[in-house]
């Protein structure tokens, strides 16, 4: 269970994230992820990041169960601040983030793979942003970068997910393929990026992202202060909440 890093081939550093069963991530799996991230990007032997996950799907965003047991506001602040950091790390690492996404991609998986410089998913693969029914606002910022403005507030507002067809074509999904391609199809583009010039990349990343119309980390702390608002207010703890006796009633726990 954590985050783990790969070296499949030269140039390419596959980082797989895998917290069971769900790829929920506590508030400390946020921060590892943003370590492994960046210090893929720090390496100079890397080019290119393939970032994946174990199990069923991408990523389920936060632990709620971790945000239930805390009387507190400290298991919030930290999602908040770790979730920042790992959305942040994706963003600013020093060479292309190709997301390789299978299953569900939820809540701050959206924060990732809308942070990425790439997106290959698999067939079985569905994107949004249930944020509302789980008591939480934030990651509109990437949403918005993976689908037209007033789909996303419509995505939003309703909670349901897009598949991967859709997204594509959106054009803000590289290549759509089998399940058990996407490993594969995912290192093939990295593949292709980690061929160019290491020097070259890491300035066509710092381009890239320094044209780039919406400062992302700017617009999701923004949210972010809406949720802990959410939270203070009692409305967010009454949803999760909710969720929460919804959750243990469908997997006949008392």
């Amino acid at each position: 269970m954590g985050v783990s890093t790969a070296r499949p081939e030269k140039g390419v550093s596959v980082l797989t994230v895998d917290f069971p069963p769900v790829n929920a991530l506590p508030v400390q799996g946020w921060y590892d992820l943003a370590d492994a991230v960046r210090t893929a990007g720090r390496d100079p032997e890397t080019r290119c990041v393939v970032l994946t996950a174990a199990g069923p799907g991408f990523n389920a965003g936060v632990d709620i169960k971790e945000l239930r047991r805390d009387t507190g506001h400290a298991a919030l602040l930290g999602a908040n601040r770790g979730c920042a950091e790992a959305f942040a790390a994706v963003y600013d690492c020093e060479v292309p983030v190709v997301a390789a996404v299978g299953g569900h991609c939820l809540g701050g998986g959206i924060g990732l793979a809308g942070n990425a410089d790439a997106i290959v998913a698999s067939e079985d693969a569905t994107f949004g942003l249930p944020e509302l029914d789980r008591g939480a606002l934030g990651a509109a910022t990437h949403l918005a970068r993976l689908v037209p403005q007033h789909l996303m507030r419509a995505l939003y507002y309703t909670s349901r997910t897009v598949t991967a067809a859709e997204l594509r074509a959106h054009g803000s999904v590289w290549n759509v393929v089998p399940r058990a391609e996407l490993h594969d199809a995912a290192v093939e583009l990295a593949r292709e990026i980690a061929a160019k010039d290491g020097t070259l990349i890491r300035l066509a990343k710092a381009a890239i992202n320094g044209i780039d119309p919406v400062d992302v980390r700017r617009s999701y702390r923004f949210e972010q202060g809406f949720t802990f608002e959410a939270d203070l207010s009692g409305v967010a703890r009454r949803i999760r909440d909710v969720f929460g006796a919804e959750h243990r009633q469908e997997a006949g726990q008392p």
